[in-house]
């Protein structure tokens, strides 16, 4: 049986979706859905816009938008207004 995929929410992404669904800080989901694929599927299920998004974890690696995400991953959200630095010092993983 497929495990869900968690998705953590931070900050003014969780403040979106708070009206939908309430819990702590961070907002984590449980999410069942055969269209995910890629983050970038995942923010057009939530309804998230990628100009919202500063940065983006999937199983605690800075990742982007094309990195595919699978059962039992675990992705977390950031907003704009929460911007780390790790742009400068860290490589994004797109793939796989």
């Amino acid at each position: 049986m497929p495990m869900p995929i968690r998705v953590k929410l931070f900050g003014d992404l969780r403040k979106k979706l708070q009206q939908k669904i309430s819990g702590g800080a961070p907002l984590i989901l449980q999410l069942n859905d055969t269209k995910v694929k890629t983050v970038a599927d995942l923010l057009e299920v939530l309804g998230i816009l990628g100009s919202e998004i500063s940065h983006i974890f999937v199983n605690g690696k800075y990742s982007g938008f094309r990195k595919t995400v699978k059962d039992s991953d675990t992705i977390a959200l950031f907003p704009k207004n929460m911007g780390l630095l790790y742009k400068w010092y860290f490589d994004r993983d797109e793939n796989g």
